[in-house]
Parts: structure tokens; sequence; C-alpha cells
């Protein structure tokens, strides 16, 4: 049996009921509500959104990574909390206005008219005095003083008098109304057009993220929404004299397609640069097909300046790669293997076979115009470590379009470049990016073949000193050579036969070893009789260094360094040469052209070991074919943004600059003719310009009076 629930208990249950609503439509809730919006608004402008789980991992750490996503910090705007948020500020400012309009309608509404005629002597302005003038003849002139003045009166006719109430700046309540409505109007104007309904409509009708690959086409129905979504924001990429219709919705977990009513045919893509490289304009010319009329309607979409078909909006996003062409000439670094052509399309892939392993390659991009800082070349950074350059910070700022320098900038462009990704079998992959023709460093002019391993880094740069005919193969050729023991040999053959001095044969057969480990290790081949690790070191002069620190004596090291650099030197020309007569060209000539490739070829040939891929992919040709990246919006909300933003201005402007004043006017007759006068006016805020109202009043309704 159930107890009876006694007054007690409802009473407790009705006041903590009050208690809640009073909190949730007050001041303090909604100010709360907003701050937290304001740090969560900070929060999404500094952290990226809707990055790869990658890009925080390297950020920000395994475990805050974790963290923050759980949160939803990678999404924002769209996580349930910011939502939730939303929500309740909608509610809590939904309250105030509430409770409030029914005392704002009724102070719209009222003159206070019954006011006392002792109360008045109680207002901080008031002010009394005899008219000469009959009752009827000063309600005459004040009514019309007042009505000239903006007021509105309204007369109450008692029995020994007469009672003015006017007002004016009632604006300052309707603004209060303005300002409190446009937040609720934003905010659901958010909530429409965010992510919100798109979610719902995922969960009522069983839709999910799709994470998968291949053609849109084949996607099935379960990670699509259907045409007539009321409302969307997503991304359409349309190669030039390609067509599209299916947009992507991007999501924390995956994408979601969004199937228009109509297709996007892009005719041209038009892009101009400024000097600088960065793009000045932008535009598509477009035909959009409607699939119910058939209709087919041209248009030109430009920043700022969307195109508008079917309650969906156009705009002009980005511009990318639309399949761009490539032949790509593939030069493996180790003898015995010849190069080979790579046909392909960027955001294409196929399969690299290599003695020791399989490689992906995935070709990412194609940049045609690369402009750069020309004049910081001559910095004085030749002999920086290759592994180091880049071509935004590195190198003294050799490079880079966004680099900040005090010397004098020269903008050049350097030329196409090719990028592209190398995914071994485990998927781990590293990004290159390659430049087509040699640029001019130092004097001297390179191939720059960038690698990075992840997209966060930026790009280091193998600089590869040009040959007779301005081209990459001496230096592959050379690059080659030292994986070819018959070579080397003939290298170490012919130095020890220039270097060995004639009066002093015995130390041929010294140097002959000495030259053969120099050249053994630097070349990363394994040397015979070797007794340490440095050996079996990659190559380069790593190799050479850890020899040093291992076998000599830290007092020798300076000395030896400087006699084994010679010998390095030396037998790498020979290596050259030799090299060269087994292609059939001539000998390389001793002279400062030969000098200069020869000191950068021994940096970039050290530097080449660290190259992590078997084969160097040189821009060969290309036929450049652009899109054009359209964000496509059905946003039935921002009509409720919009007039928000009007009521926002209105209502802060009304309570800012708009004062409410009442005033009242008591007219009786003093008994001999004339008029007993009394006034007095309420103000929200006593400022100086209230003072400076009421003197004119006062001096205008009571001139004349005794």
């Amino acid at each position: 049996m159930s107890l009876p629930t006694t007054g007690l208990e409802v009473s407790s249950r009705s006041r903590a009921w009050r208690d809640a609503v009073e909190l949730l439509s007050s001041m303090r809730f909604a100010i709360s509500l907003l701050t937290v919006i304001c740090i969560a608004s900070v929060i999404g402008t500094v952290v990226k959104q809707h990055e790869p789980a990658n890009n925080y991992v390297n950020q920000f750490g395994p475990f805050w990574a974790q963290v923050f996503d759980a949160v939803g910090l990678y999404a924002v705007y769209s996580a349930w909390w910011f939502l939730l948020i939303l929500a309740f500020l909608v509610t809590s400012t939904s309250l105030c206005i509430a409770r409030n309009l029914p005392k704002i309608v009724a102070e719209l509404r009222a003159y206070k008219e019954h006011l006392r005629e002792q109360s008045l002597s109680a207002f901080h302005h008031k002010a009394q005095g005899t008219l000469p003038e009959g009752r009827d003849a000063a309600y005459e002139r004040i009514g019309k003083l007042l009505t000239g003045s903006g007021w509105k009166a309204k007369v109450q006719i008692r029995p020994h008098g007469t009672m003015i109430a006017a007002r004016k700046g009632m604006a300052n309540k309707v603004g209060y109304l303005a300002a409190h409505s446009s937040i609720v109007l934003i905010c659901l104007g958010g909530l429409f057009d965010g992510d919100l309904v798109v979610r719902a409509q995922m969960a009522l009708l069983g839709k999910t993220p799709f994470l998968g690959g291949g053609m849109l086409r084949d996607v099935p129905d379960s990670h699509r929404l259907s045409e007539r979504n009321p409302t969307f924001r997503a991304n359409l990429l349309v190669p030039e004299q390609g067509r599209a219709g299916t947009a992507i919705i991007s999501m924390s977990n995956g994408v979601v397609l969004q199937d228009l009513p109509f297709d996007i045919e892009l005719k041209k893509f038009i892009v101009d640069y400024y000097e600088t490289g960065m793009p000045k304009l932008f535009a598509s010319e477009i035909v959009i097909h409607d699939r119910d009329t058939g209709e087919a309607i041209p248009a030109t979409v430009k920043v700022n300046q969307p195109a508008f078909h079917r309650g969906v909006t156009i705009y002009q996003s980005s511009f990318d790669d639309g399949g761009s062409k490539l032949t790509l000439k593939a030069l493996p670094l180790k003898p015995g293997t010849e190069p080979f052509d790579i046909q392909g399309r960027v955001g294409e892939s196929t399969t690299l076979t290599s003695e020791a392993q399989q490689l992906t390659l995935e070709l990412s991009g194609l940049r045609v115009i690369n402009v750069e800082n020309m004049g910081a070349m001559n910095t004085g950074a030749a002999g920086t470590d290759v592994r180091k350059v880049d071509l935004v910070r590195s190198l003294e700022q050799h490079l880079g379009s966004g680099v900040k320098t005090q010397t004098t900038k020269t903008l050049q462009n350097v030329g196409p470049s090719v990028s592209y990704r190398l995914r071994d079998a485990a998927g781990q992959a590293r990004e290159f990016n390659n430049y087509m023709v040699p640029v001019e460093i130092d004097g001297q002019r390179v191939y720059l073949a960038g690698v990075r391993d992840t997209p966060n880094e930026n790009f280091r740069y193998l600089r590869i000193p040009v040959d007779d005919n301005d081209g990459i193969d001496g230096w592959l050729q050379l690059r080659r050579a030292l994986g070819d023991p018959a070579l080397r040999a003939e290298a170490v053959r012919r130095y020890v036969a220039k270097a060995t001095p004639a009066d002093r044969p015995e130390m041929g057969e010294q140097l002959t070893v000495t030259t053969q480990r120099v050249l053994g290790l630097f070349s990363g081949a394994e040397v015979p009789g070797a007794k340490d690790d440095a050996s079996q070191a990659p190559g380069g002069l790593m190799s050479l260094s850890r020899f040093l620190e291992t076998t000599v004596p830290e007092a020798e090291r300076a000395r030896i360094s400087e006699v084994l650099l010679r010998i390095l030197n030396g037998a790498l020309f020979e290596l050259h040469n030799a090299a060269r007569e087994k292609a059939g060209l001539k000998p390389a000539e001793p002279g400062d052209k030969t000098q200069a490739f020869m000191s950068l070829a021994v940096l970039s040939l050290s530097d080449s070991f660290l190259y992590p891929a078997p084969v160097l992919l040189q821009l060969s040709d290309f036929t450049q074919i652009q899109a054009s990246v359209f964000q496509v919006a059905r946003a039935p909300g921002k009509t409720l943004v919009y007039l928000g933003a009007v009521l926002l201005i209105i209502g802060v402007f009304a309570m800012l600059y708009v004062r409410e004043r009442r005033l009242w006017i008591w007219l009786q007759d003093d008994g001999q003719g004339g008029t007993r006068v009394s006034t007095a006016l309420s103000t929200t805020r006593r400022t100086l310009d209230a003072d400076a109202e009421f003197d004119r009043l006062k001096h205008d309704i009571l001139k004349d009076a005794a």
C-alpha cells in the first residue's frame, strides 16, 4: 500500500521546480553559458578541427591526444556538450524573455497616469510654479509642447485637477527584447545549420559514416543522405571537363555522402597569381545540370560571389589537382638497374618492386608554379648539412615564399614540382617533393629532392649538383659507381698511382689499404679486414666520423680527418672519371667548375645514403588538369542568423543609447484665475543629458510662472 503524498512534499517539489526555473532563466546562468561558449570557440580556433588522428598524436602525444579526442576538442562545434550548452542557452534566454515579456508589455502600454500628485515631490527631477494662464490654456500649451518634443502623453481629468502622464524612449524596452531574442535566433540558426540535423537523420534513419575507399557511385545507401536533406554543408571536387553531383560531409569518424538535386560540370577553371605566387583570383565557369528538368544553367562562381540553385548555395572554396597526367623517370640509386619511366595521374597509385621490398607509389600532387625568394640564396650556408635543408626555415631561408627575412626579396618562379608518397608493406608512408628543373643556390645549380616523415614536418631537401649538361645524370652516375666494387678498385688504383711519391714506392701498399678503407666506408660497403662496427655503417661522412671515433685517439682526430678527407676527395674524383669513361665520356678536366661540382657532390652523396627510398623520381613531363573545390550548402538557419544579427544591433543600440523617460505634469486651479503646476521626470539612468533635458522642459513649461 502506497502512502499518500503530503502537502509538505508537494510544496518542496514545487519550490525546487521554481528554483530550477529561476536559475535557468537568470542572467548569471546565461552569462556563464556564454563564457563557456566563448572558451570553446577559442579552443576551436586554436586547435585545428577535423585533422587526421596522426596529426594530433604528433602534436599532443598519445595520452593527451586520446584525452582531447574523448572530450571532442577536435570537433568542438559538433561536440555533444557544445550543442547541449547551445540548447541550454536557448532555453535560458527563452525563459528569461517569457518571464519578462508580460512586464515589458505592461510597461509599454502603461502611461502611469494614476500617479498621485503628492508623489511628484519625491522625484529627483521636480519643479513647481504658478502660471498666470488658466488651466485649459495651460493644458493646451503644454500639450503642444510635449507633442512637438516627441513625447507621447495620456491625460487623466480629476475633480480637483488634471494629470498629464507622458513617456519617451520606450524603445529601450524593445531593445531588451530584441537583444535577448537575437541570442535565441542566432543559436537556433547555428543549431539548424550545424551538423545536429545531419546527426539526427543518421541516428533516426540508420545512416553510418563511411570509412573505406573506392568510387563514390559504389558507396551504399547506408552512407548517403537524401537530396531532400533540409540542411547540410559539404564539399564537392569537380575536375575540368568533369561533372559531379555527390558532395562529401566530413565527420570526426569518417565521411557521409550528400546527394545533390543537380550535377555541376566544370567547363574552365581560372586562376591568377600575385608576384609572390599567392592566388589573386580564382573562379569557375560551370554548368548546373538539373536532374528533374534536364535544364543546363551556365554560371560563374567566384570567391564571395556564389551561385544559387534549388535552395543550394554553391561557393568557390578552393582549387586542387583534378588528376593531372604525369610522366616520371625513376632513377635507381644502386648499380645494375636501369632507369625506367612511370606513367600515372595525380590521385592514382602503382606498385614499385625492388630487391628488398615492394612499395606503393601514390601520386599526390603537382604544382606548376613555385615562387620562391631567390634574394636570400647567397647567405653563406653552402656547408650546411643537406639533411636539414628546408625550403621554409633552414639554410638561412634559402627558399620559401612564406619566409620573413631581412634580405632583399627577389621572387622567382623556380618551376614545377611533384609530390608523391612511398608506402611500404606495413602501411607506413613517407612524403616526397621533387622539383622538375634545377635551382641556383649559392651560385651553383642543384636539383632539390625533398622528403618528410609526417605531414607536420617541413621537407628536408637533398641538393644534387647538375652535370655539364645541366642534368642529374652525372651525379647519378657517380652515386651508382660507389656501389660498383670494380669501379671503386679502379679508382683506388688510379689515386694511389698519382698520390704515391716516386722516391717512396713502399708507401703505395699502405696508401692502397687506407684508400680502400676510406672509399669503402664512404660507400657503405664492407671493407675486408675491418675489425670495428664502423664498416657496417650506412655510408657517407657519418660512417667516416664513426670510424674516427672508434679507432683514433681524440687528440689525433683532427689531423687524421684532414688526411682522410683529402684521400676521399681524390678517390671520388678518380671514381668520377672512371664512371665517365665506362659510359663513353671524356674524363672531367680539373678546374673551378669540376671542383665546385665535386665539393657539392661529396655532401650530396653522403646524405643520399640516408635518403629513404631506393629510387629517385624525377618529373619529366606533365599535362595539368585543374579542379575546383566547391562548398555546397543548404542553410535555412542563415535567415535566422541574419535576423538575429539585425535584432542584436538594434537591441544593443536601443539599450545603450536610448533612455526611457517618464514625465508627469499636474495642473490645478489656484483660485485666482491662474494654474498651479507641479512636474517631475523619471529616468532609468541619471545622467547630465537627463539633467539638461529636464531643465529645458522646466523652462518651457513654467515660463512666465511666478
